[in-house]
């Protein structure tokens, strides 16, 4: 397969746009990241290959002329190399020699360089050659709804095998990014190392949900809950606490329990938790309940859709 077409770059594509095409790809098809998906699996194999024949500017030089396939295999002889290093417009020409290059990337590394500062490149230093900052890396982390909640620490797998210990603030929301100092891509020369941008996706709790700062709960009461009222324990992300239900509680009440919610990044003062009431049944309604609500009913009786009536 092309290479340029594995990546979905063109053929005039810079090396930081296939380097970025190929990061992506690493990103969607890695198999560590999507296990079982088979044709991502393909297509990551097929950009790495790419991506390892592309970067090497030798081995892209050599490709672009037809000098070696797709699978870096040789194709017939050119004298290229030798003919460029005796070019009059070669900057090694009168200094240092092709033939004085064991290993072929060396010369390439020298001769990007030696271009990159010819064009006045920021950061080229006449003494210690082209200097860049890292690149910076992203990534997509769920993390529990608690620690979201409350903070935590987890720790990411890169698509190299590498792991990240990520601290989780406390209140982070869900799409937020983390920024991880110096943990991105490795600088050239003195370049500042890049950081590692890690954004949250929260995954959901049985019981909670959360609206910005504050926490909704569906709190289950009993009829005689509803009907006599009393105190309940209910769940807050912090620990349980007893709830007073008013007399004759409806199911769709909202109770509130201030402080109870999301303390947000940067801030001490929590929002508050919306407890729900729902009235519950009992699991089986025998004789002795069905009698007394029958008597009930004869002398109490009322229409809750009364006002429902057109």
């Amino acid at each position: 397969m092309d290479p340029y077409e594995a990546l979905g770059v063109s053929k005039t594509a810079s090396a930081a746009e296939i380097k970025k095409a190929y990061r992506k790809i690493v990103k969607e098809s890695h198999p560590d990241i999507n296990p079982g998906d088979k044709a991502g699996e393909a297509r990551f194999k097929a950009a790495a290959a790419a991506y390892d024949l592309l970067k090497d500017p030798e081995k892209r030089a050599r490709f672009d002329r037809g000098e070696i396939d797709a699978s870096g295999q040789e194709r017939p002889e050119a004298n290229y190399y030798r003919n460029y290093a005796g070019a009059r417009d070669n900057p090694y020409r009168g200094g240092q020699r092709f033939d004085d290059y064991e290993d072929l990337s060396d010369f390439f590394s020298d001769f990007m360089r030696s271009q990159r500062g010819a064009r006045g490149g920021a950061g080229h230093d006449h003494m210690h050659g082209f200097h860049s900052d890292g690149e910076d890396l992203r990534y997509r982390l769920e993390v529990p709804f608690m620690d979201a909640a409350l903070g935590g620490t987890t720790r990411i797998t890169l698509p190299d095998g590498s792991a990240l210990q990520v601290q989780i603030p406390r209140g982070i929301a869900d799409g937020q990014t983390i920024r991880l100092k110096g943990k991105g891509g490795a600088p050239v020369g003195k370049g500042r190392q890049g950081d590692a941008l890690v954004t949250v996706s929260v995954a959901p709790h049985k019981v909670f949900t959360r609206e910005g700062d504050t926490i909704r709960v569906v709190l289950p009461i009993t009829i005689d809950e509803a009907i006599l009222g009393g105190k309940v324990e209910v769940p807050t992300i912090s620990g349980p606490v007893n709830l007073t239900i008013p007399k004759g509680a409806s199911s769709g009440q909202v109770l509130r329990l201030r402080g109870r919610g999301i303390a947000p990044r940067g801030r001490e003062e929590r929002g508050d938790q919306l407890v729900e009431l729902k009235i519950v049944s009992p699991p089986r309604v025998d004789d002795e309940l069905a009698s007394f609500f029958e008597g009930w009913k004869q002398k109490h009786s009322y229409d809750p859709r009364k006002g429902m009536k057109t």
